[in-house]
């Protein structure tokens, strides 16, 4: 097993052309710009990566790409969730093999799933994967719930799987429920970083989030594992509003697009179908959430 990841992990969008092909000079460049904003790793091909949306040869580029890119640099986490077992393993492989730090893997869409159905099922994965796993409890994604008492289960009864990316509201009290059972866990935030403060609180080892603005949380984290809670604070609630509006259910990798594209990271904002477009009065607003959290040019790296 490799050395314990912590920290602020961006999920890394899915930049694509005009003719919806992946734009791989966009990607590289988003790569760069995500570790010149202090990312302490990157996740790739996650939900809101629009992995579903990709073919498998795609997915394995995008891989490829942003490992290259990465060179070592920082830990890599590539989602590897598939609805058939046998290509979420092979996924998985061919991550460990390529230099990835480990895989996320969520639940596929099963029918009423027992406990023991999920636990058998991560167990097959693990029998096929070296690398760490990252277990990815998503509901909206799959309609799986995962309890506090399977997910401890599980982090006992299988080595490798040790990190836990926690995305079921409400997010703190299962942080909390996990931990009284567990200590074998490594517990990730998301949904777009809004409990990150909350989430450290409860004892999250960080969070894995595509928020545009990494810095915003990079900075949050560091004050707060340095024992300086009131300027964690501080940050984190003079940005909530920005934080806030990028993580709208429904339009929110729409936003994150826009932001990024905003910020000179990708060429162009466009998402694969099927995705609900933003209309331009959310793009008025984001105009109107710069100006009140006080950024004045988003090309730049903001400065605390």
């Amino acid at each position: 097993m490799s050395a314990p990841i912590s920290g602020i992990f961006n999920i890394l969008a899915t930049p694509f052309a005009s003719d919806n092909s992946i734009d791989e000079a966009s990607l590289r460049r988003l790569v760069e710009f995500q570790l010149g904003l202090g990312a302490y790793g990157l996740t790739i091909l996650g939900v809101l990566g629009e992995a579903a949306k990709l073919s498998v040869d795609e997915r394995r580029r995008v891989m490829d790409i942003v490992l290259e890119v990465v060179n070592g640099r920082v830990p890599v986490i590539v989602g590897a969730s598939h609805d058939d077992l046998a290509t979420c393993i092979a996924l998985s492989q061919s991550a460990i093999s390529a230099g990835a730090t480990g895989v996320m893997i969520a639940p596929p869409r099963m029918a009423s799933p027992t406990d023991d159905d999920i636990i058998t099922l991560y167990s097959r994965i693990a029998e096929g994967v070296s690398g760490p796993i990252v277990v990815q409890d998503f509901p909206p994604v799959n309609g799986v719930i995962m309890k506090a008492e399977m997910l401890a289960r599980l982090a006992e009864g299988i080595p490798n799987a040790r990190y836990l990316k926690l995305e079921d509201p409400p997010l703190m009290e299962k942080i909390g429920a996990i931990r009284a059972l567990t200590d074998k866990f490594m517990i990730f935030g998301g949904l777009g970083g809004m409990f990150l403060l909350e989430e450290l609180g409860r004892g999250a080892s960080g969070t894995m989030t595509g928020f545009a603005f990494t810095e915003i949380l990079v900075a949050v984290y560091q004050a707060w594992i340095g024992g300086d809670k009131a300027t964690a604070e501080r940050i984190f609630d003079a940005y909530l509003p920005l934080i806030r509006f990028e993580n709208q259910p429904i339009i929110n990798l729409n936003i994150r697009k826009e932001l990024l594209r905003r910020r000179g990271a990708i060429a162009d904002a466009r998402l694969r179908v099927p995705f609900v477009p933003i209309d331009g009065g959310t793009l008025d607003e984001i105009d109107w959430i710069f100006r009140r959290v006080g950024i004045a040019d988003p090309t730049q790296k903001i400065a605390f």
